[in-house]
């Protein structure tokens, strides 16, 4: 009996420090074992759209509707208007409209004038520059007898005024003095101003 007490108390404290081996051993596992790291969930960022770029709005015309047809007058067409356009505008041609001297498929430009001749009419000649021989004073034109074309070569007149000088006078008669230009629609103090001393009413 004594033997196994004896025994005993040796396996005794053997088993003690089995038992604190083995708790310091799960410890250090524990303290050394590195945590869980966090999952961390990247949302991407949408890219930005682009900003579309602005549209140019494309310009009116303004034109001068006048001659044959039904309401002459001013009128603001869309940008790439042609003169059939124009013409419907001013609520077609009149009957003694005649349209074959008349290119209804031309572009519009800004400021000009659409000039529907008659039956008739004699064709207006187109602009040269030439300075025509039916001017009575010399170096001056004669606003009352030129022609579109002559008067396309006085400074600030153009071929879109050249045709409302040409309409005015075929409605109004011819011009009185020099001063009576500016009666003409769209000729105001400074046209008249650079053209005085190049024209005549003799």
């Amino acid at each position: 009996m004594d033997r196994w007490r004896r025994l005993w108390w040796v396996v005794l404290p053997l088993l003690l420090l089995a038992g604190v081996a083995l708790s310091r051993a799960g410890n250090g596992a524990q303290a050394t074992a590195p945590s869980p790291r966090p999952i961390v969930v990247l949302t991407p960022t949408p890219e930005p759209s682009p900003t579309p770029s602005p549209t140019a709005t494309p310009t009116p015309v303004v034109v001068y509707v006048s001659g044959a047809v039904v309401h002459p007058g001013v009128y603001t067409l869309p940008a790439g208007a042609r003169v059939a356009d124009a013409l419907a505008a001013a609520g077609g041609a009149t009957p003694e409209a005649d349209l074959a001297h008349l290119n209804l498929a031309r572009r519009l430009r800004d400021e000009e004038q659409v000039y529907v001749p008659r039956q008739g009419e004699p064709t207006l000649p187109p602009a040269t520059g030439v300075p025509s021989s039916n001017s009575a004073t010399p170096g001056k034109v004669n606003i009352n007898t030129a022609g579109v074309a002559e008067l396309d070569t006085l400074p600030g007149i153009g071929p879109g005024y050249a045709q409302r000088i040409v309409a005015y006078r075929e409605q109004h008669g011819p011009f009185r003095t020099i001063e009576d230009l500016q009666k003409v629609p769209g000729i105001g103090p400074a046209t008249f101003a650079r053209v005085r001393d190049l024209i005549t009413v003799e």
